[in-house]
């Protein structure tokens, strides 16, 4: 008799979370490691989301609240989504979860049934694929093309269509490539779904970190159709540096929604109270920490680019986010070989392709100093210079 239940056997381990604990234990134990396998900005909370925290703290805001969040960060939640996505939700259509990725289980729980199949893009955010296998649905991995910056067409989409299709997951910008949809592209997938009744999951936690004249579009947005088939999916970890805070949130149908505040009422039940003080003071504050954050990792994106330029290596360039997808392919080692290799030979930290999908690529943060980004170019000059 098997002691655990065939879902949890079938759950593999997050690549991105084992090798960044790996790499923070190599510079516990004193060794110089340069980690390119960030998945957090590496600014600290902004002061003024610190004290509203420390002031529910005082002030006793330390029990139980609504399993689906408290009241006034809805508004703020509602007032964003309105305000930047030109979303309209009612306070009922949003439930407040212990994370981005809490919610995008959640809503992936009460969607999916046993058998049914839900469209992955890849490359993929490495939770997608399991997330949907915990729910005993069947993930369909598209593989977008290289010519495309990995971006699914309209076409590739139709194509993949079965009577099974339950839902399509969408991120943009997107981890690990950094391309963004142009509404252009959206419009086109969302004709699809539309045509297909195919639920569409849009995963936008990274929507404030955009760079040069890209800007963000969610296909909510672009007619009254499509948002009735769309769950949007965001939080204030990356936007805010607030990862550790564990507060995300999801917008959709209210039925559906509904659904997932009735899983969360026998699971997590409410987010932290602190945590959702902290995430309504983050809201309520306007974008200037938000810019300042986004002017800098475009500084350090460019550093980044100019050095894998003079190394000849290709890559996707990142239109948000801030991780670069990079070809590793000619040096002809998979991509765990690859990243296993440049931390025990060179102490750098990064995320095989292979965990999103494309074994021939490698994920580079660029959520970390310039000096550390130098330093790691130069490592990763050694690194290729060196016979194999």
């Amino acid at each position: 008799m098997n002691m655990l239940a065939k879902r949890a056997r079938d759950i593999e381990p997050s690549s991105t979370l084992a090798i960044t604990a790996r790499a923070k234990k190599m510079r516990k134990d004193g060794l110089d490691v340069v980690n390119f396998a960030a998945g957090e900005p590496d600014f600290d909370t902004p002061q003024y989301i610190k004290e509203a925290a420390i002031s529910s703290i005082e002030e006793g805001f330390t029990k139980y609240t609504p399993s689906s969040g408290i009241g006034e960060l809805k508004a703020a939640i509602q007032k964003k989504l309105k305000s930047d996505n030109n979303l309209d939700y009612e306070l009922e259509q949003i439930v407040v979860s212990c994370g981005a990725k809490h919610s995008l289980f959640n809503i992936i729980q009460v969607l999916v049934d046993k058998g049914e199949e839900v469209i992955i893009p890849s490359p993929y955010w490495v939770s997608y694929l399991e997330m949907v296998k915990f729910a005993q649905g069947k993930p369909v991995i598209i593989k977008a093309e290289k010519k495309d910056s990995f971006k699914l067409s309209a076409l590739a989409l139709s194509k993949n269509i079965t009577k099974k299709s339950k839902l399509l997951i969408l991120n943009s910008p997107s981890n690990p490539a950094g391309y963004i949809y142009t509404k252009k592209e959206l419009e086109a997938l969302a004709e699809v779904c539309v045509k297909n009744k195919l639920f569409v999951i849009s995963d936008e936690i990274y929507e404030k970190l955009i760079y040069g004249n890209n800007r963000h579009v969610s296909i909510a947005s672009l007619n009254k159709d499509i948002y009735r088939l769309t769950f949007v999916v965001n939080g204030v970890s990356k936007a805010y540096s607030m990862t550790g805070w564990r507060i995300g949130y999801l917008a959709g149908d209210k039925e559906i929604v509904e659904a997932t505040a009735r899983l969360q009422d026998h699971s997590t039940s409410c987010p932290s109270s602190i945590s959702q003080k902290a995430a309504l003071a983050a809201l309520s504050s306007g974008d200037e920490f938000i810019d300042k954050m986004r002017l800098e990792f475009e500084s350090r994106r460019n550093l980044m680019l100019a050095g894998l330029d003079k190394l000849g290596l290709e890559y996707i360039k990142p239109e948000g986010a801030f991780y670069v997808f990079v070809d590793i392919s000619k040096t002809k080692m998979p991509s765990w070989d690859f990243c296993n290799k440049f931390l025990e030979e060179k102490y750098v930290a990064a995320i095989p392709g292979g965990a999103f999908g494309n074994d021939n690529y490698v994920r580079f943060s660029f959520a970390t100093s310039p000096e550390q980004i130098e330093k790691g170019i130069q490592r990763l000059r050694e690194f290729l210079s060196s016979p194999r």
